[in-house]
């Protein structure tokens, strides 16, 4: 028994093939785009959890480079290492489950973008990281933290727009 394709009930060949590639790329972005949201969120979150750790695992180093080396504009500097260390320590969290993933990911970007400023004599490597960064977070920011996400799970259990 030879089992072949049904026949396409459009009128024209393309119109089959452009059916097919539309359920192909629906496919993808139900299953691709969740993943690809909660892999950026794991990623960025994880490079300023790792960030914040190190902050407050030597607090008189980091007090000593926001006095010193870091010039954060308008802050005083002891202000400026807490409001970081806090930011990188509680945000990740945040971006990572999901929850008000869209604020967590504004107030990193806000962190990224204060970090790339106040270090004077920071790399081009090291910008292009900040600039990578950035990037995925104003993803989450424009787009939200996707379906895999608390705040995706909250909407569909209390049918609250986020």
């Amino acid at each position: 028994m030879n089992k072949t394709a049904p026949p396409c009930p459009l009128p024209h060949p393309v119109a089959c093939i452009y059916r097919l590639a539309s359920t192909l790329i629906g496919l993808l972005q139900r299953w691709l785009t969740p993943l690809f949201d909660l892999a950026l969120r794991l990623y960025v979150g994880d490079v300023f959890f790792r960030a914040g750790v190190l902050k407050v695992s030597d607090w008189a180093g980091t007090l000593s480079l926001f006095d010193y080396v870091y010039q954060v504009p308008l802050l005083p500097p002891h202000l400026a290492a807490v409001m970081g260390a806090a930011g990188e320590l509680c945000l990740p969290v945040l971006l990572v489950l999901g929850v008000a993933g869209r604020f967590a990911a504004a107030g990193l970007f806000v962190t990224n973008l204060m970090a790339a400023i106040s270090f004077p004599d920071i790399s081009d490597l090291g910008l292009q990281d900040h600039w990578l960064w950035g990037s995925l977070l104003l993803v989450t920011v424009f787009h939200g933290p996707g379906r895999w996400s608390l705040d995706a799970w909250f909407k569909k259990r209390w049918g609250r727009e986020g």
